[in-house]
């Protein structure tokens, strides 16, 4: 598929995966680095991960643990060493903006003219009373 690993991404990343632990077997590590991968690289909410790639929960609870041991890091270090054109897809702003975040003006429509604001009285005044310490004795 489009966001699958590839082969040679995939002999890069298997050797730096944790090994397996004591408990139940691991769902196929590919199928899950896929669905973690297909996250990354659309966007797309957990819940909307395509059903090819089995539960969005398995997918979310390796993302999370392999995140806190800092698996991330060392498989993007090797990706960026051996294949830095893999990363292009993950790294880039692919994040859609709401329409309102196009730059149009926020705020009060209200605005004093710069001739006006150089001229108006300050907003606040200086404080009457004298700082501690600083009276006489």
């Amino acid at each position: 598929m489009r966001f699958d690993l590839t082969d040679g991404e995939w002999r890069v990343i298997e050797p730096l995966l944790p090994p397996h632990g004591l408990g139940r077997a691991r769902v196929d590590d590919r199928r899950v680095l896929d669905a973690i991968f297909y996250i990354l690289r659309t966007g797309a909410p957990w819940r909307d991960l395509p059903g090819r790639y089995g539960p969005y929960t398995t997918a979310y609870n390796r993302f999370n643990r392999w995140s806190r041991r800092g698996v991330w890091g060392r498989v993007f270090e090797a990706l960026t060493r051996e294949m830095p054109d893999s990363l292009h897809a993950i790294d880039s702003t692919i994040i859609k903006a709401h329409r309102a975040a196009a730059g149009a003006k926020g705020g009060s429509r209200n605005r004093p003219s710069a001739a006006h604001a150089a001229v108006a009285p300050p907003k606040s005044t200086r404080s009457l009373t004298r700082p501690a310490g600083s009276g006489a004795s």
